[in-house]
């Protein structure tokens, strides 16, 4: 049975099922005269069987003598008779029953009211957070009212989360931004720096006693190209030279090498997928990929252990990765790198792709590995998945995105002497003016006649004045006036038989609505040796 309610006059009687009055109220001589009593009378039971929130009288025994189908759902039960005339406490767990007990209820005895929240226990045992609201009644009663507000509450999570994981991305894109553009800089004086002494290495005699010493700065100065790169590849700056490939064979490429990496005392296991899906990636990054994996899995294990290597497809879809919003879902290629050593903890995954961040002692690594395989992943739209535990190993799970094409058939290069110029005329156009130095200088040292312009108006001016033929156009891709593509059809507007060697050292992802990337368009990246700026020119002037 259930409580009910009457009116008696200007009264609303609420009765427990033995008949026993438990409240009265007085209603409003406004709203005897607009409703009658039976009308106001369906409307108050309609509206307490059909509430949303779930509502229950309880006597001062903490017996349930009255509740609405909400209340009893809520709890996980399917009718209010399942719970009628059983204890409040069998609602709740003994912890929250003992906050009951030593708070909640002592301060509704001294104030009436209670709302706050509360963990209920469902019907088969399950914990839910819920919202409360008590209000006291005569003789030690009490009305409750609560809300499921678990859903609310994960939602507010999910919402926490995915907001420190756009702070994260916020972070990780300036910081970014910041070791990009400074390492493009640096880039570009380093290519100063080796190619001028290239060319004094070009000019010095086998015997002579300077060439040891140039050979060592050159050394230097090839290192520090390489921390450049690995900063550029964090920062998808660095330019790549994208092929279809079969990541199966890249990686039997590499196995060799690595075995030597990691040494004797780690057991290694090569396990690639079959029907492998094709990617579109720069062979080069993915080996500094592997590589980098690779060291961060042996410097993990100390002693003895294991490093294990896997490839296979993998079909992401929206709810997969649905907290992560870096994730496109699609078909992907993954690699797997995982081993049993120390394993990390929750801080030091938060820091994971951060450049110079390291747990490593001093000495072993300079930090930007893990950044470097970070940029080269979401330069190509990819995503890592990184499962780890202290004293349980780690999982590195990258994620590249499926190709349509067909693999590209590796080509073995062919070492050539360096080729001179038969008396051509070429027109650098390069905005950083030390760049431009060198590139002069390299050309100049190779026998072409030269004309130099550090910007796209100074190269339009030359082109016009110039009353000789012009061979080739050398131009940087991104200048701040006008792109290479704009300054190139407007120069074949004035010299239409005008061939065209584009350089730069961006991203292929920054440079690629400028067209310089095209099939049967020349490029180079900067920075470049003599011997390939010489073989490039040669080919692009011999067609």
């Amino acid at each position: 049975m259930k409580a009910s309610t009457r009116f008696r006059g200007r009264d609303l009687i609420i009765k427990n099922f033995s008949g026993r009055t438990l409240k009265k109220y007085s209603l409003s001589q406004d709203a005897i005269e607009n409703k009658s009593s039976g009308e106001i009378n369906e409307q108050l039971a309609r509206a307490m069987e059909t509430a949303i929130d779930g509502i229950a009288i309880i006597d001062r025994s903490q017996t349930f003598i009255y509740l609405n189908p909400a209340y009893a759902q809520i709890f996980g039960y399917v009718e209010p008779r399942e719970l009628l005339g059983k204890p409040r406490r069998m609602l709740y767990a003994p912890d929250e029953l003992d906050r009951f007990d030593k708070r909640i209820i002592p301060d509704l005895g001294r104030t009436g009211r209670y709302r706050g929240d509360a963990v209920g226990m469902k019907k088969n045992g399950g914990l839910f957070d819920q919202e409360i609201s008590l209000t006291s009644i005569d003789r030690g009663g009490m009305i409750s009212v609560v809300r499921d507000v678990a859903e609310k509450k994960q939602a507010l999570k999910d919402k926490e989360k995915l907001q420190a994981q756009f702070l994260q991305a916020r972070k990780m894109e300036a910081v970014g931004r910041l070791a990009g553009g400074m390492a493009h800089d640096f880039n570009n004086m380093l290519g100063v720096i080796i190619g001028y002494g290239e060319l004094v290495q070009s000019k010095l005699k086998p015997e002579d006693r300077l060439q040891a010493d140039v050979a060592e700065m050159m050394t230097a100065a090839r290192c520090s190209a390489e921390i450049t790169r690995k900063l550029l590849a964090f920062a998808r700056r660095q330019t790549v030279s994208p092929k279809v490939l079969d990541l199966n064979d890249t990686v039997e490429g590499m196995l060799r090498l690595m075995r030597r990496i990691i040494g004797e005392d780690i057991d290694f296991s090569w396990q690639p997928g079959p029907g492998l899906w094709p990617v579109k990636v720069d062979p080069c990054q993915i080996e500094q990929v592997m590589a980098n994996l690779w060291v961060n899995a042996r410097d993990a294990i100390t002693g003895v252990g294991r490093i294990t290597i896997e490839t296979g497809n993998v079909r992401i879809d929206a709810d997969r990765f649905g907290d992560r919003p870096d994730v496109i879902p699609g078909d992907y290629v993954v690699l797997c790198v995982r081993d049993n050593g120390c394993g990390m903890d929750e801080e030091t995954k938060s820091h994971l792709f951060e450049p110079f961040f390291t747990t490593k002692e001093v000495g072993r690594g300079t930090g930007p590995g893990l950044a470097t395989v970070y940029g080269i992943v979401m330069q190509k739209n990819g995503f890592i998945h990184v499962q780890s535990e202290l004293g349980a190993g780690t999982t590195f799970r990258i994620h590249l995105q499926r190709h349509s094409g067909a693999p590209e058939k590796a080509e073995t290069p062919k070492v050539q002497p360096i080729r001179e110029s038969h008396g051509e005329t070429i027109l650098v156009v390069e905005d950083e003016v030390l760049v431009l130095n060198l590139t002069h200088a390299i050309l100049e040292s190779l026998g072409y006649r030269v004309l130099a312009a550090s910007n796209p108006a100074e190269a339009e001016r030359q082109v016009r004045d110039h009353q000789d033929r012009i061979d080739l156009l050398i131009t940087d891709v991104v200048m701040p006036e006008m792109n290479g593509r704009d300054l190139t059809r407007r120069l074949q507007g004035l010299r239409p038989d005008l061939k065209v060697l584009y350089m730069s050292g961006y991203t292929a992802n920054v440079i690629a609505h400028c067209d310089v990337l095209d099939t049967g368009v020349h490029f180079i990246q900067k920075p470049f040796r003599r011997d390939e700026l010489a073989e490039t020119v040669c080919e692009v002037l011999a067609q």
